[in-house]
């Protein structure tokens, strides 16, 4: 494993109840950079925010903008950066892993649907099917990325705790590090910490348990989605107010 993605790994092992991995989810470089200086030990992009960046709707950037993307953020710090690549654009895993590492980042969030974003009309991709592609990435990317497999149940109306655990299962077995059930109701999650072997992450949401109380309840590590450019945009809304 190298160096970078050696170290990323090891911030998701270890950690105390109540302590989760708290993964700041930068959209440009600027912000990447606010967070370093913050304090952060690493950095999680999340392709609704780096979308609307650059003036797409979520789903929509064409891969090679999200890949540059993703590469100014990487270079722009000194921290590992893992990058969401939303379903890997249906390129073949020596693709898509190749243009990770040309990016310079030491993981990735892979999603077990098709259709983009968060919106229900997204398909879910049959798990056996998302289960090779996983298997096919860590082949080709041996210890080089930290593999975050997204189960999209909640979010495309499938909300069966068996049916989410069943894929999050599969995708372990195929080699992957850590599992994200988007969007999980709260009282499901010390299930799905109970019958998921490995790290866990979750989504942190305005109104819901602080990124401390998620650990509590059984995350690994916590991250955002877009909700950070969405405050940083309220926040600029209110600048741009007093402006006028």
């Amino acid at each position: 494993m190298t160096a970078g993605a050696e170290a990323f790994g090891a911030l998701h092992h270890g950690r105390a109840p109540g302590d989760p991995l708290v993964l700041p989810g930068p959209w440009d470089a600027a912000s990447a950079r606010v967070f370093e200086e913050a304090g952060f030990p690493a950095l999680a992009t999340p392709s609704a925010g780096v979308a609307a960046s650059l003036g797409y709707a979520d789903g929509a950037v064409p891969p090679r903008e999200m890949f540059d993307a993703v590469g100014r953020i990487a270079r722009a710090v000194s921290l590992p950066v893992s990058a969401d690549v939303e379903d890997g654009y249906g390129l073949p895993a020596r693709k898509l892993v190749g243009r990770l590492l040309d990016a310079g980042v030491v993981g990735c969030n892979l999603e077990d649907s098709r259709g983009g974003g968060d919106a229900a009309a997204g398909a879910l991709k049959d798990p056996h099917e998302q289960a090779d592609y996983l298997a096919a990435v860590r082949d080709v990317a041996g210890g080089e990325l930290f593999i975050n497999a997204r189960v999209d149940t909640y979010i495309r109306e499938v909300a069966d705790l068996d049916e989410t655990l069943r894929r999050a299962r599969l995708y372990v077995e195929a080699g992957a590090d850590c599992v994200y059930v988007i969007k999980a109701p709260v009282d499901v999650i010390p299930a799905l910490r109970a019958g998921i072997e490995g790290p866990l992450n979750f989504v942190y949401l305005p109104g819901g348990p602080s990124p401390k109380g998620l650990g509590e309840l059984g995350a690994t590590r916590v991250t955002f989605g877009p909700g950070l450019l969405f405050r940083a945009m309220e926040g600029l809304r209110g600048i741009a107010t007093e402006l006028g």
